[in-house]
């Protein structure tokens, strides 16, 4: 199991990156262990992820993306575990921004999200043995993130639809521009926020995350590895696959690159890796564990 990384549509109705990094903070009225859902299936949709995501710091969802029917093998199963899971089924074909943002190229491919965190789980169909066993995996992956809830089916029509809340202007026109692919505009917009509130930190997060699908652009995965591979002392090179680290969720990488470096470059180079990586240190939250190491040992080499 792996984390997926993100792609320009993830930021809005679908997966923010913001959670493929840390686990954000339930919000008020967040259900909590034994809360009550519409159903142990659900439909997935580009529309109404976020809730679905919300739902992943209770219990874990699966998600499945199918082309022509969900799998009944799969749907069986997620409920026999009464409402330690649910299952999140999501037409890919109609879905496009979920399709990417998984990058679901079999069907079907099935996903989880724990705490807001995309995880990959399989592609194809799996013998029953085998799903069974991904899950029990699963359910400890979890546990070790602190998702430790269940839910319990209600009657239909039991319980409202959430509203959610809507975002500041400055926030809404950069989340629309990130899903437009307008990079340049979602950052206009953050640092528009950020000079109106110099303490708004969702913005400060926000532009450091646009920044980095910016910088990472069109370029594949397979050349950036191969490019860092070839220079392991060409900077321009280790930032751009430190970004790509961070896309995928993988922090310690990032930042272990990155800190391993440090010491050989000269003063403008250390500037450079610093600010990169105060950049990921908002993105992944200053009280992430991860971070708070990789600070120590940055202020070490500073000083």
């Amino acid at each position: 199991m792996t984390n997926i990384p993100p792609s320009s549509a993830n930021l809005r109705g679908a997966v923010d990156l913001s959670s493929l990094v840390r686990p954000p903070a339930p919000p008020a009225g967040a259900p909590s262990a034994g809360a009550a859902v519409p159903s142990l299936v659900v439909d997935g949709t580009d529309a109404n992820f976020t809730g679905i995501l919300d739902l992943s710091q209770t219990v874990p969802v699966v998600v499945e993306l199918y082309v022509g029917a969900p799998s009944a093998t799969l749907t069986r199963i997620i409920t026999e575990y009464a409402g330690r899971f649910v299952l999140a089924t999501v037409d890919a074909a109609a879905n496009p921004q979920l399709q990417q943002a998984f990058h679901a190229t079999a069907a079907p491919t099935v996903a989880a999200v724990i705490g807001g965190r995309p995880i990959a789980l399989y592609e194809g169909e799996l013998p029953e043995a085998d799903v069974r066993q991904v899950l029990e995996q699963l359910a400890t992956l979890a546990a070790q993130n602190g998702v430790t809830g269940t839910v319990s089916p209600t009657e239909p029509g039991a319980a409202p639809e959430p509203v959610e809340e809507p975002l500041p202007p400055h926030h809404q026109e950069a989340y629309d521009a990130i899903a437009a692919g307008d990079y340049d505009t979602a950052i206009a917009e953050y640092k528009t926020a950020i000079a109106q509130d110099p303490r708004d930190r969702l913005a400060v997060a926000g532009l450091a995350q646009v920044s980095l699908l910016a910088r990472l652009g069109t370029a594949t995965a397979a050349d950036i590895r191969s490019a860092a591979a070839a220079a392991p002392t060409d900077l321009a090179a280790q930032l751009a696959v430190a970004d790509l680290d961070v896309s995928g969720g993988h922090l310690e990488d990032a930042f272990a690159r990155l800190l391993d470096l440090f010491p050989t470059l000269d003063a403008a180079g250390k500037d450079r890796v610093r600010t990169r990586l105060l950049d990921y240190f908002e993105i992944a939250g200053v009280d992430d564990p991860r971070v708070v190491a990789a600070r120590r040992r940055l202020t070490t080499l500073l000083y």
